[in-house]
């Protein structure tokens, strides 16, 4: 309850002055708006729920290795799935509010909900109108953005305010169907089991080199055994060094998923929107304008950081994916029935 607490803060006080230096960039460049103040109050709630995530994984860790000094990784890794999964479905009710303000969708903009639950439909989705929110990001930024998160009664879409009023309704129905088409296709539970898959092997890994660098180096840090709390510092290099190795998987993979609920996006608004393919081109012109986003990252870039393909990619896609012209099938929405208008 020291030791941790310790450790946590002293690691984030000196990546600090990054962080710092990113906002006064943000601020500079006019993508944020959040004030200096607000700006540490946030920070200061970041590094408090870290601290309390962190004492917790780390005495089930110590607790485990301790018990099963040669299996620890595996049954850690038993043990943390399901606090993980926890804290992941709490998120959207304790952890998002704290940082952000978030209004029922259907009270400021009915209409545009309306539409929501037109595409909604389409795509076979039951997600009402009291799952979708207005999450008040203008206090903070100028940039635009819609996410899903959360899963099963906790499962729920989000679309920021500046969408709302940088992109046309639209726009923001395309928008809405690349997030339904993330509920569509799964990529929440595939991207936990990914996740999941991927922590075993890096704990497996992990647990390899760390008895391998206790062993050769244990003796000069100071630490006496695995088991020492003084180990974990070591253990949490190891993590940063496996964490950038793993990021071009991680972030192929999340690519992927984009890249599907893009075509999703595409297929479900197709004849509810006039010239879709135009309306989704035109909305990555303008999240690349507000984002000030490079359209033609370097392949490198791309390839060990994005999370989502390069905007001028997504750009000419929209433009040229037309398969109904074609006389071929769409990928995943194979049926277009158009809703009818509500009574």
């Amino acid at each position: 309850m020291i030791f941790i607490p310790l450790l946590i803060t002293v690691l984030d006080l000196c990546s600090l002055p990054i962080h710092l230096y990113g906002h006064s960039l943000s601020l500079r460049f006019e993508q944020s708006v959040e004030s200096w103040g607000p700006w540490f109050w946030d920070w200061a709630k970041s590094e408090l729920l870290g601290i309390g995530a962190a004492i917790l994984m780390v005495m089930v860790l110590f607790r485990v290795m301790r018990w099963s000094p040669r299996r620890w990784w595996f049954f850690f890794w038993v043990a943390a799935l399901p606090i993980l999964l926890f804290i992941f479905f709490i998120s959207p009710w304790f952890v998002d509010p704290m940082f952000n303000t978030f209004h029922p969708l259907a009270e400021k903009y009915p209409a545009l909900a309306a539409n929501m639950e037109k595409v909604a439909q389409r795509a076979g989705l039951n997600i009402p109108t009291d799952r979708m929110f207005l999450m008040d990001a203008s206090k903070k930024t100028n940039d635009v953005n819609a996410y899903v998160t959360g899963f099963g009664a906790s499962e729920r879409i989000v679309v920021w305010d500046t969408t709302v009023q940088k992109l046309t309704t639209d726009e923001t129905l395309f928008i809405f169907g690349h997030e339904a088409g993330h509920y569509v296709l799964n990529h929440i539970r595939k991207g936990f089991t990914f996740f999941a898959i991927g922590l075993l092997a890096a704990l497996f890994v992990g647990y390899r080199l760390f008895n391998w660098a206790i062993g050769k180096w244990g003796r000069s840090w100071g630490v006496e055994g695995p088991e020492d709390w003084a180990s974990l510092a070591a253990m949490l290099l190891l993590l940063e060094i496996l964490v950038f190795i793993s990021m071009p998987i991680e972030n192929g993979y999340s690519r992927m998923q984009e890249h599907n609920a893009d075509v999703y996006g595409l297929e479900v608004v197709h004849g509810l929107v006039p010239n879709s393919a135009e309306v989704a081109a035109h909305s990555f012109q303008v999240l690349g304008e507000i984002g000030l986003a490079d359209p033609n990252p370097p392949g490198l870039i791309t390839f060990w950081l994005y999370s989502h393909p390069p905007l001028a990619e997504r750009l000419v896609f929209a433009h040229t994916y037309d398969p109904w012209s074609k006389g071929e099938s769409p990928k995943y929405v194979k049926t277009l029935p158009v809703p009818a208008p509500p009574k």
